[in-house]
């Protein structure tokens, strides 16, 4: 949503909205010129709009929501807005339940980079321009696809991406196949002549109903496109990446873990169909510094390690230790874990277990609602209790801080999607006095 705020705001546009928590993006938004309150109260929202965009988040008893529904208002879901600018331009859109952040962000970067040009409405915070929207003249935009409550359904992308289709929001859904038939009718809404870019043997891709279909895989060379020559370096990877019969060689990812060599893989191949030049691409790939909240370093010395992440989903979550293990396999791993949604923490409570028992040391706080109400019985306690009661805690805000501070785990990963971020700067001080800390 900040991004379509971002959109509006750069189109000259009074923009004001309503959260239900102060978080660093709110904040960012204000700074910018944005008025946000925190309160369901009429009295503070802005009765002189004209447009009302909300999202799913937002319940039907939602009051400043039931105002303007009850008083003719014109009121569109964000999915309605995105969907009309995917129309009108020639659109990029990312799927998949795991990926669609980071690989949005780069294909998004990597036309900015090269001069391409586009206008980008991505779910995180590109670190190389800290912020998750920009414009430009050139009709052309980048979006990231997202298939909670279906909102995907409104875009009509020329490019697709589809990352990944593991078992996510089935409380949308009810099953996995349902998700999966969703991202099979995603494929449809590609437009005439469009291309569909999508991981190496997701399920149910013979049913892909598109004219022009490329795979990319991290390893396996059955694919359209994959990377070869794979090389560590300086925390990053060399490598060259090949597509159908030709090798666009040299590249550079500043960025760790096999699965982002995947993500680039991905966006080259966006690049690529959009003729852009092979030493723009390369370019643009090496100076890509990540998105905000993906394996981010929030301390970063020989004492103590900090890194934050947006990982919410089992598989997610498996991903970023695994990459935290082959980076720094002698350090102890203490991670901190916040789960999103009674809904995602039942029905994948076991996996949530079954990942965070590869850590050393795990602290679980309550698990936050986000849209949701609470479901009797679904609560962080659930999780540990399928867990060594030895290396798990279930602790409250302002438990966490007493616990890092007496602990003092020297590599410490934050992890979820809810309002943890607002944690940590002040995890970050107490590491910081912890270790004695300079020039952190």
């Amino acid at each position: 949503m900040s991004a379509l705020a971002r959109y509006f705001h750069s189109k000259g546009a009074r923009v004001s909205g309503y959260d239900k928590t102060e978080t660093v993006l709110t904040r960012q938004l204000q700074a910018e010129g944005m008025t946000i309150h925190f309160e369901d109260n009429i009295a503070l929202a802005d009765t002189k709009a004209e447009l009302i965009v909300y999202t799913p988040a937002i319940p039907a008893s939602h009051t400043e929501y039931q105002y303007f529904l009850n008083n003719g208002y014109n009121l569109l879901k964000r999915s309605d807005v995105l969907g009309m600018i995917t129309r009108d331009t020639f659109s990029i859109c990312v799927a998949g339940t795991h990926g669609k952040t980071t690989t949005s962000s780069m294909i998004a970067h990597i036309l900015r980079h090269s001069g391409y040009g586009c206008n980008a409405f991505l779910g995180g915070i590109a670190s190389n321009y800290n912020s998750n929207f920009w414009s430009n003249d050139n009709n052309v935009s980048v979006a990231e696809a997202d298939e909670y409550d279906r909102s995907f359904l409104k875009l009509s992308p020329d490019i697709a991406v589809l990352t990944s289709m593991d078992a996510d929001h089935l409380d949308i859904y009810g099953t996995a196949e349902n998700l999966e038939d969703a991202f099979v009718e995603f494929t449809t809404k590609i437009k005439p002549g469009g291309v569909l870019i999508s991981k190496f043997g997701l399920v149910k891709e013979q049913k892909f109903n598109v004219s022009t279909m490329l795979r990319y895989s991290v390893d396996d060379h059955k694919a359209d496109g994959y990377p070869k020559g794979i090389r560590i370096n300086k925390g990053g990877y060399l490598f060259d990446v090949c597509i159908k019969d030709k090798v666009l060689d040299g590249f550079e990812l500043n960025m760790g873990g096999m699965h982002n060599i995947e993500n680039a893989v991905a966006a080259i191949m966006v690049a690529d169909q959009l003729g852009i030049d092979k030493m723009k691409i390369r370019d643009a790939v090496a100076a890509f510094k990540g998105v905000k909240r993906r394996f981010e370093y929030i301390l970063k010395q020989d004492d103590c390690v900090m890194i934050d992440d947006y990982a919410h989903h089992p598989e997610e979550l498996r991903a970023l230790i695994k990459k935290k293990k082959k980076l720094f396999p002698d350090e102890k791993c203490s991670i901190v874990f916040q789960p999103h949604l009674y809904s995602r923490t039942n029905d994948h409570a076991a996996g949530f277990a079954e990942v965070l028992g590869i850590a050393d040391q795990v602290w679980l706080l309550p698990i936050y609602p986000a849209r949701e109400l609470p479901m009797p019985g679904v609560e962080s306690e659930m999780i540990a209790a399928m867990m060594n009661s030895e290396k798990v805690k279930v602790v409250s805000k302002e438990m966490l801080l007493t616990e890092i501070a007496a602990n003092k785990p020297s590599l410490l990963i934050t992890a979820g999607a809810g309002d943890i971020d607002m944690l940590i700067e002040p995890i970050k001080n107490v590491l910081v006095d912890a270790f004695k800390l300079t020039n952190a």
